[in-house]
């Protein structure tokens, strides 16, 4: 078993979780309460809450099957990409926006993936 990739399936598992759950309640709910809120913009960014929960599933499905499967090594490079992405995205639009990062700390919990997912593809 590849531990790097194992230790970032575990970390977007629990990433995901955090969306979910703690971000569910911080940013879902409000959203969805939101009455200063137009229905199709409102509609349309619960719809991609559901689809970054999604993204954050198959990519700790990826590096799982990554880590077990040394065969299966795309896929590890492929949710490495994915959280590369999507930390260098987090990293970049919170000053772009003049925003926090306490208040936007998205891209710091795929810092970690990344790093690790770049570890054991190597």
């Amino acid at each position: 078993m590849n531990s790097f990739l194992a230790l970032a399936a575990g970390l977007s598992a629990l990433t995901c979780l955090i969306h979910t759950f703690l971000g569910g309640r911080e940013i879902a709910v409000p959203l969805l309460k939101a009455a200063d809120l137009a229905p199709v913009p409102k509609y349309v960014s619960y719809y991609c809450w559901h689809l970054v929960t999604i993204a954050l599933a198959a990519i700790s499905l990826m590096f799982a099957i990554a880590a077990i499967y040394p065969e299966s090594w795309e896929l590890g490079w492929m949710a490495t990409f994915l959280a590369t992405s999507f930390c260098i995205l987090g990293l970049a639009l919170p000053p772009m926006k003049k925003q926090s990062y306490k208040a936007m700390p998205q891209g710091w919990l795929f810092l970690p993936i990344a790093a690790f997912g770049v570890a054991g593809g190597a």
